[in-house]
């Protein structure tokens, strides 16, 4: 049984690794693809071709995961998979849970698609992609938050504000 493991992505973190190794682990293979809508454009950090790069870098390493993307309706998508393919959701706290599950059953109502939800680890719970970009916008350490190949992006993305940080914190180090 194939999975698709749809998101906007941007960036992947950390929450969003876990969800797909362990959906990797259930499913013959997962495909990991980026939604696109162009009602949302401009409102995204990455551009879709960097969420699709830095998704391909992020999972290089599952023998079974592919990177695709879709603009439209999720159930259309799912209509040109594999038979029996389901759609994974990862889910942080209820309020996930809520909102998951209105869409689940509206996939469910108008594509006859199959909704399989999969809880991120609690040490993941608090990681939101929106988090990790303000964070990162300030010049914070998300390292831990999400796969390199996002924090090598988001250091790229804001390079000049990691660039100012870094020179605070050697100033403040070197007049203690």
């Amino acid at each position: 049984m194939n999975a698709v493991f749809p998101g906007s992505f941007d960036p992947i973190t950390s929450g969003h690794m876990d969800v797909l190794t362990r959906a990797a682990r259930i499913f013959d293979h997962v495909t990991v693809t980026v939604m696109h809508n162009a009602r949302k454009q401009g409102r995204h950090l990455f551009t879709l071709d960097e969420r699709l790069e830095i998704l391909r870098e992020a999972t290089a390493h599952f023998p079974n995961v592919s990177v695709d993307t879709f603009g439209g309706l999720l159930v259309d998508y799912m209509a040109r998979q594999e038979t029996g393919s389901v759609i994974v959701r990862g889910l942080r706290a209820v309020s996930d849970y809520e909102y998951e599950l209105q869409i689940a059953h509206l996939n469910r109502q108008i594509g006859d698609a199959e909704t399989v939800f999969i809880m991120a680890a609690t040490r993941w719970s608090f990681v939101s992609s929106s988090m990790v970009r303000e964070i990162a916008s300030y010049g914070g350490n998300v390292s831990e938050m999400v796969p390199r190949a996002s924090a090598s992006a988001l250091r790229r993305k804001h390079a000049d504000v990691y660039e100012e940080r870094e020179t605070e914190l050697q100033t403040q180090t070197a007049g203690s």
